[in-house]
């Protein structure tokens, strides 16, 4: 029995801000609603800026580190191999990275973006649905991975590279010395990686619950309310619990195999069912479109306009892609030792950029290509899009059943990782955490998407992700320039 004593100062301080929140949520949730939508407007009116310069620097740097000298050198020792094949990692980076988001948002999104055009584009033409594709790609694309990367690769360099704990504070010690890491200042990185994870998923969770609450009612007619909401989040809650304190690993990866399989064969079915030739030219169109305006849509906010709608979508994203970047970068990380920095920035940024435009292309033209009425009629109930899309193909109601099972899997498989990684993080980056941590991380996590379903549903959701995300920009730009450092200290041969 390992008796080790840890510091469990980042645990105790994590718990008490997030049960705070959750509290003040459930019991104040009309106070709490007002707060997060005042703040959600502070950050958006004077910060958006900062997400959308940040979030291109990201890319810009993973890009330079791929090319340049440095892209060689192995994570791990030199004479290190990759743990996985090929396949099988690109498989995990997919699954970690996007996970219920993809399935919530692949027909909502495009129809929200056709069916009410900002910038004084017409809604329901041709216009308008170039307009929506082209921004469901940004959304999707290289900016979400390349932030991924930047903590995955840090965390993947230092951990196997410098045999450092598996904690995001470890990533500084070129910076700050190891006596600062370990001291308040490494503590306090430690707990901001903790509350941005916990938002980050808890998010997803929520968007999970509802859309695995709309699908229900599709098929079954289980009533949208708060009450089956929350039996919804404490079945999958006990389930994902369950399997991470059993820790069997081989169930934990035939779930996974489960879930890329299922995501494979909901795809080709909406592309087999769907306006197939469209699907095919939308998603060469919307490449060509993403690629051409993609400097001018990094940067795209109006200095003299309204930005309500960048700030609910394009900040958004950001936010909710830099709070999951702690845990995504961490799983991607554990994943990836014996890669070298090359092999690493091209798998986690292009491949799975690419899946998701195909994934995008495929569901956005099956909703837009039913027509404006039709996707203003699916867009009303975000949670509900999908299904109601679905409706009105051939084979329908199967291929809900399946995107249901996609979710559920999806849902279990997300929170329990996340689960696993917050309790690493809270035990001083021990890669086997005890089971009691990660069964309070795996409770605290469907409080705080209750609590959050319940002071407002997704409005709220949103707010929270943004709020959690902001402090953590500047820690990832700041492991940007720690893990420069590092690299220049390296002999390359």
């Amino acid at each position: 029995m390992n008796d080790k004593k840890t510091n469990n100062i980042v645990y105790y301080i994590s718990l008490i801000v997030v049960f705070g929140i959750v509290g003040w949520g459930i019991l104040g949730k009309d106070s709490f609603e007002m707060a997060a939508n005042g703040l959600y407007k502070f950050l958006t009116d004077n910060f958006g800026w900062t997400y959308l310069i940040s979030m291109f620097l990201f890319v810009g740097f993973a890009t330079f580190l791929a090319f340049s000298k440095y892209g060689n050198i192995k994570l791990g020792p030199d004479d290190s191999k990759p743990e996985f094949k090929t396949s099988s990692w690109f498989a995990m980076l997919f699954g970690a990275g996007m996970g219920i988001g993809l399935v919530f948002w692949g027909v909502a999104e495009p129809l929200n973006h056709f069916a009410h055009t900002p910038f004084g584009i017409q809604s329901g033409t041709p216009e308008a649905a170039n307009f929506a594709m082209r921004k469901s790609f940004m959304h999707w694309g290289f900016h979400p991975w390349a932030n991924y990367s930047i903590i995955g690769l840090a965390l993947a360099y230092f951990q196997f590279r410098k045999n450092r704990p598996g904690l995001i504070s470890s990533i500084f010690i070129p910076l700050l010395g190891e006596e600062r890491v370990k001291g308040p200042l490494g503590k306090t990185i430690d707990i901001f990686a903790v509350f941005a994870t916990v938002a980050g998923v808890a998010t997803s969770l929520g968007l999970g619950t509802l859309q695995i609450n709309g699908g229900l009612n599709y098929l079954f007619g289980l009533p949208i309310t708060k009450t089956v909401q929350i039996s919804i989040i404490a079945i999958v809650t006990f389930v994902y619990i369950w399997t991470a304190v059993t820790g069997i690993q081989k169930g934990i990866k035939i779930l996974s195999d489960i879930n890329l399989f299922t995501a494979i064969t909901l795809l080709i079915a909406v592309i087999l069912i769907g306006p197939t030739i469209k699907i095919i030219n939308s998603f060469t169109n919307g490449l060509g479109m993403y690629m051409s305006s993609f400097v001018r849509d990094s940067f795209h906010i109006e200095p003299f306009g309204d930005n309500k709608w960048i700030g609910d979508w394009t900040i958004f994203y950001w936010a909710w892609w830099i709070a999951w970047a702690p845990f995504v970068g961490t799983f991607i990380a554990r994943i990836s030792k014996g890669r070298t920095i090359r092999e690493f920035i091209l798998g986690v940024i292009v491949a799975p950029s690419l899946a998701s435009f195909v994934w995008f292309a495929a569901f956005g033209t099956l909703g837009i290509d039913l027509g404006v009425d039709m996707a203003t009629k699916a867009a009303k109930v975000t949670e509900t899009a999908l299904f109601i899309t679905l409706e009105q193909y051939p084979l329908g109601s199967i291929i809900s059943l399946i995107a249901v099972f996609l979710l559920c899997t999806f849902f279990i498989t997300s929170a329990n990782s996340a689960t696993f990684v917050l309790g690493m993080f809270t035990s001083e980056g021990d890669l086997n955490p005890s089971n009691t941590k990660k069964i309070v991380w795996g409770i605290v996590q469907a409080l705080l998407a209750l609590a959050l379903l319940l002071a407002g549903g997704l409005t709220t959701l949103q707010v929270g992700s943004v709020a959690a995300a902001f402090p953590f920009i500047f820690i990832m730009i700041f492991a940007c320039v720690s893990l420069l450092k590092a690299l220049r200290a390296e002999k390359i041969n």
